[in-house]
């Protein structure tokens, strides 16, 4: 049974839909893929799925219509694989800091904090690395993910560095013994 007004409408053979609901069955995927297979088994032109509405998939299974559309149409002009894979990046995120940088913050780690700090935080480094023209921007967390990646940890104690938030206050020795 065809939808009117769809431009690109989702039939199914009898081996794909056999093959998504046992997708769906095994449930030894990724979700986004079990995800897809449903909404693709809702969208296929058959008298069972006649009030079946993008608006009402979209719903059902927690995804905006966009999302249904874009899938209808990766099925349409791709195939079913690619309609239940992700939509593959077009160009590729672009890596701003390189070897050379990447040693000049972790050493900036290690010099004094700025006059007035008792330690680096991210958004801090952030700034310096700015500062020293070492890029012409750099966020707090691509900083952290950065000292994470080579296990620096943040720095959070063996570098002292921290996300800016206040210490926490120290025991008191009274308090010590108690413990």
């Amino acid at each position: 049974m065809l939808k009117p007004n769809i431009k690109y409408q989702v039939t199914l053979t009898v081996e794909e839909r056999k093959k998504l609901r046992q997708l769906i069955a095994s449930g030894r995927t990724a979700r986004y893929r079990i995800r897809h297979a449903q909404i693709l088994l809702a969208l296929d032109a058959i008298p069972e799925n006649k009030d079946w509405t993008d608006k009402k998939i979209a719903a059902t299974y927690g995804t905006s219509e966009k999302t249904i559309g874009n899938l209808r149409k990766r099925f349409v002009e791709q195939g079913l694989s690619m309609a239940l894979e992700r939509k593959k990046r077009e160009v590729p995120p672009v890596i701003k800091i390189d070897r050379t940088t990447e040693a000049r913050i972790i050493a900036l780690t290690y010099t004094p904090a700025p006059e007035g700090r008792s330690r680096w935080t991210l958004r801090l480094l952030a700034d310096k690395v700015i500062e020293e023209g070492l890029l012409e921007s750099i966020s707090p967390t691509a900083i952290g993910n950065l000292l994470k990646k080579t296990a620096l940890s943040h720095g959070y104690k063996a570098h002292d560095v921290s996300r800016g938030r206040q210490a926490s206050t120290p025991r008191t020795a009274a308090a010590a013994d108690i413990a």
